[in-house]
């Protein structure tokens, strides 16, 4: 019996500082609860005989600023599982919100990284919306199923920002809001599975988005590392950051009421100082104990965090807290689970008093180390006060509340023991990582799981069905090409006959080793038709129709596995049908018609704008990748279909790094070609909507029209010599 091998697994997690072991949590908004989520993840999967190879791939950051862990390309966690980082925009530690730009390059990264390994991932599983735009698109050029968790949604945030009053635009130019949305809506649209934390979250949080889809998700809570987070021995002596309250605490035997979480305005620590200060029976049965990451001064913080510890400072001082409160400046990783050890030695109780929570990692680990919780009646400590009951809800705008809750917890014995037993047993029970994986890998086995490493393979699939014989024939180069010129058709590579004449002349003389392709809306009859009128040779590649059919020449072999691969959930029917009460738009000739494009023109005066389309399309459910150019024409073609997704396809499949492919062209449907890590020409005749991509590092704006651009560029890229940009 042939062994069969275990599953490989690529968890994506882009953003933050991510190391396998002491993580900087809370040392900013991007490193918190979803980095230990991902490691211990991984940490986890290896552990399971089914797994045979676990890669957590994250960006590689090199920077005097943080530690130079953060630069090592690979970290191993265990024999089976192994933190990667691949370059991502500039190499300094930057925050999420401005990533965006740099992903087209981590996805072409993270290809490359696959390609080494020599194996098709059976699993891509991402993290947050960056990498669920990173992994739609590697997951459909490889056609491997995407697994998404996102960890908090943009629409959520964005509904929850302008209830505070913030502006619109203010939402915008911080948090690009607006991208975010867009790569969450493309995520669910592509996920064969989204793994949730709670069930508010599948049904009041995901339920807002357009490709909700609710029998794709399941609900599967984090677990919580119990090698680390365990009650203390009777034994047990004081840790190290008991040094550290000792100097705030008149008292540090008595209890203590503990609260941990990021400095944010939304963990709402300032009621909490409020119900505690503002109430003398409290103040004398116990301590106040805040941990909120690490500080060295609080005037050079971000604008939120600073303003968190001012006002905590206030606080502090109006109900004259001083040797009743401790707010320690550093602690490091291990202290966390002696904190909660030491809490649970002084009766203490653990509070988390956030305004949301949508899940709340620190409610379990405190319940490991048998600590009572009380927590926001919201969300994640629903889900957990109900399976593990050890302790109470509060509204946590309530002050009286909070103080009834915390007095009850500290003043009756009988029940603090009861609620410290329960959150020891239950929490094994229901959110231990071990549990997390089981669950998950049982669903992970019911993919269909497809011979997928043929893409592997030195050759396409299957030439033209109806010649079985034919192979591809010595004169196309894609099997020896070392680099390769890709043109769009109009306005790029036609249009100007001496420019042409001069670049065939080239490609004959010096492009021994180039391969030459084209990559055009038009269908394959008028792009051999224009070729032929202008008396361009057959190329090698033909990308037609907006990049969902892809030929080889000069036999004109259609890549099948391509249409294959495209054609996974397309619904032409259905979106003509949704397409037909939409004012302004109207389909174009039949000949314009191709089995996955579908193009029709648009009356920018009368109909909807194109988002407005694309959305409309959504919410029924249709997945379309739309086209839009020269402010008329609108061409929906299947979701994983564009002519930067056919070049990287072919870049994979031929084995060619797809930073030797020189791509030319002039408008806004050559978009998806011209960014990542491709190196790009816009001639010097393009129409406006591309401006937007200059100052793109990979992309040469010509001054050239037609060819002469493309001509330009050559040199500017020394593309026949060693390839490396003037």
């Amino acid at each position: 019996m042939s062994h069969s091998p275990g599953l490989y697994i690529i968890l994506v997690s882009v953003h933050g500082l991510i190391r396998g072991h002491n993580l900087e949590l809370g040392r900013d908004a991007d490193t918190g609860g979803q980095t230990k989520y991902v490691v211990e993840l991984a940490n986890t999967l290896a552990k399971n005989s089914q797994v045979e190879r676990v890669d957590l791939v994250t960006r590689l950051v090199n920077d005097p600023k943080v530690s130079p862990d953060y630069a090592q390309p690979i970290e191993i966690l265990s024999d089976k599982a192994q933190i990667i980082r691949l370059a991502c925009g500039p190499r300094r530690y930057i925050r999420k919100e401005v990533l965006w730009p740099h992903l087209d390059t981590f996805a072409d990264e993270l290809l490359r990284h696959i390609r080494k390994v020599g194996r098709i991932p059976n699993v891509i599983h991402t993290h947050y919306a960056d990498a669920g735009y990173v992994g739609s698109r590697v997951a459909g050029w490889l056609g491997t199923p995407l697994v998404h968790t996102g960890h908090s949604l943009g629409r959520v945030k964005q509904q929850r920002l302008l209830e505070q009053g913030t502006k619109q635009e203010a939402i915008e130019e911080h948090f690009h809001i607006s991208t975010r949305i867009e790569a969450e809506e493309i995520t669910l649209g592509g996920a064969a599975l989204v793994i949730a934390s709670t069930n508010q979250e599948v049904e009041q949080q995901y339920s807002v988005y357009d490709r909700y889809q609710p029998e794709r998700m399941v609900v599967i809570p984090p677990g919580v590392d119990l090698d680390r987070f365990y009650s203390a021995a009777d034994n047990w002596h004081n840790p190290p950051i008991q040094k550290e309250l000792d100097r705030f605490l008149k008292d540090p035997q008595k209890p203590m009421i503990m609260a941990i979480s990021r400095p944010a305005i939304r963990k709402n620590v300032s009621s909490l100082i409020k119900a505690y200060g503002s109430d003398p029976e409290l103040r004398k049965l116990a301590n106040l104990v805040i941990i909120l990451g690490k500080r060295d001064d609080i005037m050079t913080m971000e604008s939120g965090p600073r303003q968190v510890f001012i006002e905590i400072l206030q606080l502090i001082d109006r109900y004259d807290l001083y040797g009743l409160m401790a707010y320690p400046k550093h602690h490091n990783s291990d202290d966390v689970p002696d904190l909660y050890r030491l809490t649970a030695k002084t009766k203490g109780v653990f509070i988390n008093p956030a305004l949301t929570e949508p899940f709340g990692l620190t409610l379990i680990e405190a319940s490991a180390c048998g600590v009572p919780i009380i927590a926001t009646a919201d969300g994640g400590p629903r889900d957990i006060l109900a399976a593990c009951q050890n302790g109470l809800l509060i509204d946590p705008l309530n002050i009286k509340e909070i103080q009834d809750a915390l007095r009850t917890t500290l003043t009756d014995t009988e029940k603090w023991q009861h609620w410290s037993n329960n959150g020891l047993v239950n929490v094994r029970k229901y959110f231990s990582w071990t549990s997390h994986v089981e669950k998950y890998l049982e669903k992970i086995r019911l993919f269909p799981q497809r011979r997928i490493q043929s893409l592997l393979s030195p050759l396409p699939a299957s030439p033209a069905a109806d010649h079985p014989d034919w192979n591809i024939p010595d004169t196309n180069r894609l099997p020896t090409a070392d680099r390769f010129l890709v043109c769009e058709i109009d306005n790029t590579l036609l249009g100007d006959k001496e420019a042409l004449e001069k670049l065939i002349h080239r490609i004959r003389s010096e492009g021994h080793t180039t391969g030459v392709g084209i990559a055009t809306g038009r269908s394959l009859e008028s792009t051999l038709s224009m070729l032929e009128e202008w008396r361009f040779p057959m190329p090698d590649l033909l990308i037609t129709s907006a990049g969902s059919e892809i030929y080889y020449g000069p036999q004109i072999v259609t890549d099948t596995s391509w249409q294959k691969h495209i054609g996974y959930q397309w619904q032409a029917q259905a979106i003509r049908q949704a397409m037909k009460n939409i004012p302004g738009v109207e389909l174009q000739p039949p000949e314009s018609q191709r089995k996955f494009k579908i193009s029709y023109f648009v009356d920018e005066a009368k109909a909807p704008n194109f988002r407005e389309i694309i959305r409309h399309l959504r919410r029924h459910q249709l997945p379309v990748k739309g086209i839009y150019s020269h402010n008329m024409y609108l061409d929906l073609v299947p979701i994983r279909a564009s002519k930067g997704d056919a070049i990287r396809y072919v870049a994979l499949k031929w084995g060619l790094p797809v930073q030797r492919f020189l791509v030319a062209g002039a408008s806004g449907n050559d978009e998806t070609m011209l960014g990542g890590q491709t190196l790009g020409v816009v001639v010097g005749n393009y129409s406006q909507e591309i401006e937007k991509l200059r100052g793109y590092p990979q992309i040469y704006f010509a001054e050239g029209h037609y060819a002469w651009g493309i001509l330009e560029a050559l040199d500017h890229y020394d593309f026949f010599g060693n390839l490396s940009p003037k």
